[in-house]
């Protein structure tokens, strides 16, 4: 670490699955980590027909089990102002904050579903308010926090979806735009010792992709084979963190799978995943031009 201070991030939308995993490995290292959901216990959300387990409290007592500290703070990402707040109570606990992951997203039930957009529920577009817009909403009430700390990072999980169909439109739309997000916020934290990365995370092996997996095929169960767990991506955005080069990917959209083995970090079972560069595609150079 770069101070011997506990280091403090937040990771959003981490009751289960991504967030939930990422959370754990930061709490692993060592960290203090703000979790937040929509509510602290269990939130009936199911996918078709099955509930999902986890709770946001869960994921806090898995980072205090991991050797963390784990505050479990109950925020919808919907509301601006639960979110002012949010960030009101991390500067009275801690006074600043050296990490914020944006990965809460509206996963509806029907996003995997084959089928042109317009077939499918108009309310698959909260992805654009929940997921991409709160990740504006937080950063934005996070920058003076991350200020303070000498070095920080701002880490939006994405998807090769940024760069290919996937999903469909609505999908799509969040994840480039996170992509996009971590390029112009790179620009204006530039040389105040903030940097802003976007991480394309390959298949990753929750619940409810095991879920998915059962519904929809060898295909599809074949695909995870490969998979991601989500602390592998936690490991990597810590490293990412502490990495005294840290501002020279600093606008970049990264692939985990790619960056993960210039850190030495692998998979608990010594497995390096693969990238799905060749198949999925590659991120997206920005142009240098600055229109200020």
């Amino acid at each position: 670490m770069h101070n011997e201070r506990p280091q403090v991030a937040l990771v959003t939308g981490a009751s289960r699955g991504v967030g939930r995993g990422i959370a754990q490995a930061l709490g692993e290292a060592g960290m203090t980590v703000y979790v937040t959901g929509r509510m602290a216990g269990q939130g009936g959300s199911t996918l078709y027909g099955q509930a999902l387990e986890g709770d946001l409290q869960g994921t806090a007592d898995a980072i205090d089990a991991a050797g963390g500290r784990g505050i479990a703070v109950a925020c919808d990402h919907g509301d601006d102002e639960q979110v002012r707040a949010l960030f009101e109570r991390i500067e009275r606990e801690c006074g600043q904050l050296d990490l914020l992951v944006n990965n809460v997203a509206h996963i509806h039930d029907q996003l995997i579903e084959p089928g042109p957009f317009w077939e499918k529920p108009l309310s698959l577009v909260r992805i654009l308010d929940v997921g991409l817009r709160s990740a504006y909403v937080a950063s934005y009430h996070a920058a003076p926090l991350l200020l303070r700390s000498g070095r920080a990072l701002v880490c939006f999980t994405s998807s090769f979806g940024a760069g290919c169909y996937m999903h469909g439109p609505a999908y799509g739309a969040q994840k480039a735009g996170c992509d996009k997000f971590a390029a112009d916020m790179a620009i204006d934290f530039e040389g105040r010792g903030v940097a802003a990365v976007s991480l394309w995370l390959g298949p990753q092996l929750t619940e409810r992709t095991r879920i998915a997996g059962e519904q929809h095929g060898e295909q599809y169960r074949a695909f995870l084979e490969n998979a991601e767990t989500p602390q592998f991506n936690g490991r990597l955005i810590h490293a990412l963190l502490n990495d005294p080069q840290l501002a020279d990917y600093s606008g970049q959209t990264l692939i985990s799978a790619e960056v993960a083995p210039r850190y030495g970090i692998t998979e608990a079972d010594g497995r390096q995943p693969p990238s799905h560069r060749a198949m999925l595609g590659e991120p997206r150079q920005q142009h240098p031009a600055r229109v200020i």
